[in-house]
């Protein structure tokens, strides 16, 4: 009997540096929490997906012509098609044969009931997860994170376009990451000149850096749902077409500014310098919104903050804004269940996620 392989990826969270992550050289934190996309795999005599999640109990498939071709009409799975393929892509040119397998991919990052999304990152860690639980049946302990997080990438932006990556990196690499994105216009220009997957993985990718990093020892995290589902690709959008470029250029110097702020708390164990980098990013994305004329700071992502406030921390929004999750940060001697109370006076939902750190 074959083995069953299981592979398990977090889902993330953005902490600060949203929107700015997405132009060269300018950083963003993000982390990795504790929930999950799950997926199996196992060589069997034919091929198939499972992905109960999108209604798609079995289906077979097959790679042909550099391409792997699910067969079932479902269009949600266009994430786990390319992930595969560019997975087996990469294989077939280290002159790898590919047996027959069956894969299953089962996300716990939304919502159980309703199926809402959180906002932690969802196609992004299924992308990881294909990619990853593909590359240990196939090469075991060759399957590097840079190799994983290369071919997701790579997946990832070639289905949608765009992206930072910091989602793809974060459920990689886990943990807390300093990270600036290798830039989907250049990774897509590169993939176009590039003969090769290989040749795109091991071609020296400039504009990226990950960096762990850890949270100052004397704070504890909370994250809240304000109830309602974002789009980051139309809220980026929106901020794109601003007209005035001078606004632009003063807020990502204002984020850098925060983001760095943060680094040096960090570094230095030092809350009040922590927090204080998260209010500043707070203020530039909430003015870059109100001037672009575009909702990212809610008024519940602000009560999110405000509460956070009364209790000596501080809070701000996790990712594009218009909704989703907020985040806070409280000093350890404060009660966060009371945070949880006073949010769920504005119906924001407490969730309970905390880093994770995957253990080798």
């Amino acid at each position: 009997m074959e083995q069953v392989i299981k592979i398990k990826v977090p889902g993330k969270l953005m902490v600060a540096g949203e929107f700015a992550v997405l132009e060269k050289h300018h950083p963003l934190i993000v982390m990795a929490v504790d929930r999950f996309v799950e997926t199996t795999i196992e060589k069997t005599p034919i091929s198939r997906v499972c992905l109960p999640d999108v209604e798609v109990p079995s289906a077979t498939w097959d790679f042909l012509k550099k391409k792997v071709h699910i067969h079932h009409p479902s269009r949600r799975m266009s994430f786990v098609n390319d992930a595969m393929s560019y997975t087996l892509r990469y294989l077939k040119e280290q002159n790898i044969e590919i047996e027959p397998f069956t894969i299953t991919v089962h996300s716990e990052l939304d919502d159980k009931k309703t199926g809402v999304k959180f906002g932690l990152g969802s196609s992004a860690a299924v992308v990881t997860s294909v990619v990853r639980a593909i590359l240990q049946l196939f090469l075991g302990d060759k399957a590097t994170d840079e190799l994983v997080f290369k071919l997701a990438s790579i997946s990832h932006v070639k289905t949608q376009g765009n992206g930072s990556g910091a989602d793809i990196a974060a459920s990689t690499y886990s943990g807390v990451l300093l990270y600036t994105s290798f830039q989907a216009e250049w990774l897509l220009h590169q993939f176009r000149k590039t003969r090769s997957i290989t040749e795109l993985i091991e071609k020296d990718w400039e504009y990226l850096s990950i960096k762990q990093m850890k949270f100052p020892t004397s704070i504890q995290l909370a994250v809240g749902w304000t109830g309602k589902a974002a789009s980051t690709k139309s809220l980026v959008k929106e901020v794109k077409k601003m007209d005035d470029r001078s606004v632009y250029e003063a807020f990502l110097a204002k984020s850098k500014t925060a983001v760095l702020s943060m680094v040096e708390g960090m570094e230095k164990e030092d809350a009040a310098k922590f927090l204080k980098g998260i209010e500043q990013n707070r203020i530039a994305l909430a003015e870059m919104g109100h001037i672009a004329e575009v909702p990212i700071e809610t008024e519940k992502l602000r009560k999110l903050r405000d509460e956070a406030v009364k209790l000596g921390g501080a809070g701000k929004l996790s990712g594009a804004g218009g909704g989703d999750c907020g985040i806070a940060f409280l000093p350890l001697d404060k009660d966060v269940f009371q945070l949880y109370k006073a949010w769920e006076q504005w119906d924001i939902k407490p969730l309970t996620l905390n880093v994770y750190e995957r253990s080798e």
